[in-house]
């Protein structure tokens, strides 16, 4: 099988070799503009630890639906822990995703609930968190010298912003579930770039501009990036946020998925870049806001506040 969007190689951006890390600025800046989606190999995420994520996902999803609402706090808002099957829906979509999942978020933000029934959990995802974070600093460094500004402005407003990992279970589908429901209906992610490692099984699909739907494969050793809301705010719609969803399967089988969502801080302006402005034909196209003013938005849209 074939990858149906554009890979990179993050060792070249990586390399000693300018025209090399040049090239992959141009490479990703130019899909993320165009399709708003690409695929990235040799990202320096363990795979051997993404399985093993995966292989604890399973275990805790399998639990009794009493067990896993013991780590259901409502104070959170769905930050940490778990969040049950049909509660989150898409922005203006009344019918719940049918899925379920785990968040864990950065520790000195809100603590990772230690998940009793399955040892190593928790520092198993806390390291699968770590490196990621690794990988999307370079992407973003990448993305703002396409962007024409100083290589650590975008991932500065990142520090210490609670990105969040979030490890979704779709289980088989429901025999009464509604006929409009999907394992993740059409939306656009909120953050500024989302690393979606590798899932179980494929089901992602984007919207080209001609209204058709390309699949995206799942294939062994990529992760696959996109760019979301507030990068297409800052960048005056210059790099696109996507509209993707989760289709249901042909069969009865389940699906794992864990994708990282890269935040700013709450304070950060999303008020489009003058160089932005000017490469998107010189109109500003989006109101002034805060990153989080923005989140706590869509957090209620979605049904998780």
């Amino acid at each position: 099988m074939q990858q149906t969007i554009l890979i990179a190689d993050l060792q070249s951006f990586l390399s000693n070799d300018p025209i090399q890390q040049q090239d992959f600025v141009l490479t990703i800046g130019k899909a993320l503009e165009e399709i708003g989606f690409f695929a990235l190999i040799n990202h320096g995420v363990d795979r051997a630890l993404i399985q093993r994520a995966y292989q604890f996902a399973e275990a805790f999803f399998e639990l009794p639906d009493e067990v896993k609402l013991r780590y259901e706090d409502p104070r959170l808002n769905g930050q940490r822990g778990f969040t049950r099957f049909g509660r989150e829906h898409a922005k203006d979509h009344p019918v719940p995703d049918l899925k379920e999942f785990w968040h864990v978020g950065r520790e000195n933000h809100l603590a990772n609930l230690e998940m009793i029934e399955i040892p190593g959990f928790r520092s198993t995802m806390n390291q699968l968190y770590a490196q990621l974070e690794q990988c999307a600093v370079q992407l973003l460094e990448a993305c703002a010298l396409y962007l024409e500004v100083d290589r650590s402005f975008l991932s500065e407003t990142t520090i210490d912003a609670d990105t969040i990992l979030r490890i979704i279970h779709y289980p088989a589908i429901p025999e009464d579930a509604n006929p409009a429901s999907l394992r993740s209906a059409p939306h656009e992610d909120i953050n500024l770039i989302t690393l979606l490692c590798e899932a179980t099984e494929s089901g992602l699909e984007l919207l080209q501009r001609d209204g058709t739907w390309r699949a995206i494969p799942n294939l062994e050793g990529q992760i696959i990036v996109d760019s979301g809301d507030m990068l297409q705010q800052l960048t005056n719609g210059l790099l696109k946020s996507t509209t993707h969803r989760v289709v249901n399967p042909g069969d009865r089988s389940q699906r794992f998925s864990m994708p990282f969502f890269v935040h700013p801080v709450g304070k950060t302006a999303l008020t489009p870049l003058q160089t932005c402005i000017e490469r998107t034909g010189g109109a500003v196209a989006f109101p002034k806001i805060t990153a989080g003013e923005y989140l706590q938005q869509r957090l209620a849209e979605i049904g998780l506040k």
